[in-house]
């Protein structure tokens, strides 16, 4: 009898043990996380860091410290330093591959410790971003909509209470995005956001002589030109594969084939063709176009309308 009495208390004393732990889950903090559901989720993680120093390892350390069972993905750490549209584009590049629910943690972040938000945005494809609100979501939420904003002030979000003024990464963004991960509910990480900042991009412009854009990226390490002018509205100028084009690039004339892929060019040519997202692109076949002709980003890229005479 004894026994079973002992038995019977260490069986009470391991359930309140157990019940008492469960009490102290992130149903605290309100529990319908991304998507809802329990069970790995996915943080994708951007910033413009790079990788000679310690900040994106003291990140994930983070992050990992909070949400082990997290998987942690990459887009870039080599966003070109403060450069806010150049992330968006990566940003809006990647987040149609991931499905409903998947966090993505984006740190370029110029205004950081100034007045400039810390935000977790949803938008209506069921997607979490964390991220400074300084346009980088812009993007995005042109295409997928925009469910709800909230503004990372409840400090139970942050690393601790007392923040650093220059590494929001470490102590706002990072630990925002692994409670996210647990299943904390975002509408407690602080009030509702109105209006979120916007970016005001660039667009090529058409007219009945051809089409004037702007050269807004490198598809590195390759040294490919990435502009602004949709492949579509360049089809609408009348060429056909195989033709000679003569663009202006920066004003100055230039005269390249446009052609599917790489090689339908010699080693070391040049050629126009139309990337994988869709936009107009210059490169040289097997060489670096911005290192051989001494250019970057930004720049001016004109095509004329076919048979029209290129603008002087």
């Amino acid at each position: 009898m004894a026994l079973r009495i002992r038995l019977f208390a260490v069986l009470v004393f391991a359930g309140v043990i157990f019940f008492g732990a469960c009490g102290k889950t992130p149903a605290d903090k309100g529990a319908a996380g991304p998507g809802g559901t329990t069970g790995q989720r996915t943080i994708v993680f951007m910033t413009d860091f790079g990788t000679a120093n310690d900040a994106v390892a003291v990140c994930k350390a983070v992050i990992v410290g909070i949400a082990p069972d997290a998987r942690l993905m990459d887009i870039t750490h080599q966003v070109t330093p403060f450069q806010i549209e150049e992330a968006a584009r990566f940003l809006a590049g990647v987040t149609p591959y991931y499905p409903s629910g998947t966090i993505f943690l984006a740190v370029v972040d110029p205004g950081v410790g100034t007045s400039r938000k810390a935000v977790i945005v949803k938008t209506k494809k069921g997607q979490y971003f964390v991220l400074p609100d300084n346009g980088l979501i812009s993007p995005v939420i042109e295409r997928d909509g925009l469910d709800s904003a909230r503004e990372i002030t409840n400090t139970e979000w942050m690393l601790q209470p007392q923040v650093s003024s220059t590494f929001h990464g470490r102590d706002i963004f990072s630990p925002a995005a692994a409670h996210l991960a647990e299943g904390w509910d975002f509408t407690l990480a602080g009030a509702v956001v109105q209006q979120l900042v916007q970016l005001t991009p660039k667009v090529s412009t058409s007219s009945e002589n051809g089409i004037e854009g702007d050269i807004i990226g490198l598809d590195d390490p390759y040294g490919s030109l990435i502009s602004d002018i949709p492949g579509e509205e360049f089809k609408k100028l009348g060429y056909g594969l195989g033709d000679r084009i003569p663009v202006q690039l920066n004003k100055k004339p230039l005269s390249v084939p446009y052609v599917k892929t790489f090689m339908d060019v010699q080693v070391g040519e040049p050629l126009l063709y139309i990337d994988s997202r869709g936009r107009v692109g210059l490169a040289l076949n097997q060489r670096n176009f911005a290192q051989v002709n001494k250019i970057a980003p930004t720049g001016t890229l004109f095509i004329p309308r076919k048979g029209a005479a290129i603008k002087k």
